[in-house]
């Protein structure tokens, strides 16, 4: 039948002929029964695909029925074929696995391509708001203007911040980052500046300050909305300056690095509220840059699942992996408060625990298995108790857990509760959740 409908056809009389031959030779599909004497079909199954990961497989059976059709797709089968079949569904079957194969590799292909047209470094992104960002990086990188990076933790700032470093003329100099929420406060001036042998308790030798280590490079500042008011105008200066003083010291040290500092906070408000210094967050607000959100840009999330899986598998020595289109709807469905680190953590974890070669809606994590609508419907079949409620005390929970969700930041909070950031300031402080 297939040798009349036109393919080039080669038979084996076993599962281990067949496997010699697929050891050997390129075929496009391998069609196979599935009770056979010696190896079984599902067992040649799994050989077949250790042998070549991408080969599409149909299995024929006499003993049809779902669990075992379910449990040939769950090991990689591409469908199956219950005997006794007809000749047009034999065509239909087998014409449809070659397809679904020939697509594949064009998405592959095209992937590729879109990945090396839509990425900066290990950035990638389609959608408007990336391509503008990317604009901005190749405009300013071959400058030296200080550069300020906003955007949701999670969204990439240190990517974007590596990416004006490696596309400067400073590349070959160190890039040098420092996370100001990360030190404690007795020791950020000392990590900022350095110190000398003797200037405070502890301080058993000297030490060089973020500022001398990246000369000639450039120094990465992130949540710099972190930082104590007075070392502001202490960095300020050195911005001003380009020369520094050691703890401990009476002499001045010149510094030549570049400066990007990035925020996840609103720095014109902490301006607003005096916590935040009017002339630093000038000098350091010349070029700014603003990093979507990932529910802002959706379109990017299948681009970013085919990079974090390539990236996983490798990682974790499995074999190439690919996802059903539910899979990728319900990952573009999902709001992602912890933007793309939270989605490359999910890849992670659904590559870890795959059990084929497909991952499909039972890989997902269950909060993102539920979909919006399953979200919805939970939100919509809240019953009032017999009893009644308290309201404010209903909205007060409800604005904890956004906050939580959102690590404390009210932006994000604030669209997951469908109201204006004015209006959630106001309920924070009416709740004394501040």
């Amino acid at each position: 039948i297939l040798t009349r409908a036109g393919f080039n056809v080669s038979t084996a009389a076993t599962a281990e002929e067949a496997l010699d031959r697929l050891g050997q030779e390129t075929f496009e599909l391998l069609l196979t029964d599935q009770r056979m004497p010696g190896m079984d079909g599902l067992t040649l199954l799994d050989r077949a695909r250790a042998i070549r990961s991408d080969l599409p497989v149909v299995l024929m059976t006499a003993y049809g029925s779902v669990s075992a059709a379910v449990s040939a797709m769950k090991r990689g089968a591409s469908d199956y074929l219950t005997k006794p079949f007809e000749k047009e569904e034999l065509l239909l079957v087998v014409e449809r696995a070659l397809r679904q194969r020939r697509l594949e590799d064009e998405v592959v292909s095209l992937r590729g391509a879109l990945k090396e047209r839509y990425r900066l470094g290990n950035i990638i992104g389609t959608s408007p708001g990336m391509q503008e960002v990317f604009s901005l990086v190749e405009r300013v990188a071959h400058t030296d203007v200080p550069v300020l990076i906003q955007g949701e933790s999670g969204t990439g700032k240190e990517l974007i911040a590596r990416a004006l470093h490696e596309n400067s003329p400073r590349t070959a100099g160190p890039f040098v980052a420092l996370n100001c929420a990360a030190v404690p406060e007795g020791l950020l001036e000392s990590e900022f500046f350095g110190h000398e042998r003797g200037a405070f308790t502890g301080a058993h030798r000297s030490h060089a300050g973020r500022f001398e280590q990246a000369r000639g490079g450039t120094l990465f500042l992130d949540e710099i909305g972190a930082m104590r008011f007075d070392l502001q105008a202490k960095l300020l200066r050195a911005i001003q300056e380009k020369e520094i003083q050691r703890l401990g010291s009476s002499g001045t040290i010149s510094v030549d690095a570049r400066l990007v500092a990035a925020t996840c906070d609103d720095l014109e408000e902490a301006v607003r509220r005096k916590t935040f210094r009017d002339d630093l967050y000038y000098r350091l607000n010349v070029v700014p840059i603003h990093l979507p959100p990932l529910r802002e840009r959706r379109e990017d999330v299948p681009l970013l699942v085919d990079h974090f899986l390539s990236s996983a598998t490798k990682k974790f020595s499995r074999e190439p992996l690919g996802a059903i289109p539910e899979v990728l709807d319900r990952l573009q469905d999902y709001t992602w408060p912890g933007n793309v680190r939270e989605l490359e953590n999910c890849v992670e974890r659904m590559v870890v625990l795959a059990r084929s070669s497909r991952l499909s809606l039972d890989d997902l994590p269950p909060a993102i298995r539920k979909g919006p609508e399953a979200q919805e419907g939970a939100a919509a079949g809240l019953d009032l108790p017999a009893g009644g409620v308290s309201l404010a005390e209903l909205e007060k929970r409800f604005i904890q857990q956004a906050l939580r969700r959102c690590h404390g930041r009210l932006r994000p909070a604030a669209q997951l509760l469908g109201i204006s950031y004015k209006t959630l300031q106001y309920r924070v402080r009416k709740h004394g959740l501040e």
